[in-house]
């Protein structure tokens, strides 16, 4: 999709099970994420983002919130081509685990 500016708007590529576990998100949480990324694709800063160094130069941390509930989108935007979206999921402790890691 091209913006206004005449600018090619970044792909979002799906990484693994990512999309589908997406998916699953409740409505509220995936049309959140959604906003979110889409001004991500458009090289605006997300508005609840947090970067993660220890998983790798760039990756960002979208978060969200539903009712009682946490969810997390796992990113990189810092190539030209595309936003890489590593791992959506339902958070369930305060600390990353090691395969999460």
């Amino acid at each position: 999709m091209v913006r206004q500016s005449g600018v090619q708007e970044k792909e979002i590529v799906w990484i693994g099970t990512s999309y589908s576990d997406f998916l699953t998100f409740p409505a509220t949480a995936k049309r959140d994420a959604g906003y979110q990324l889409h001004r991500v694709q458009n090289d605006l800063p997300p508005e609840n983002c947090k970067i993660i160094s220890e998983l790798g130069a760039g990756v960002c941390e979208l978060r969200l919130r539903e009712d009682t509930d946490i969810f997390r989108v796992m990113y990189v935007a810092k190539f030209d081509e595309a936003i890489y979206v590593l791992h959506c999921f339902k958070k369930k402790t305060q600390k990353m685990t090691g395969p999460d890691k």
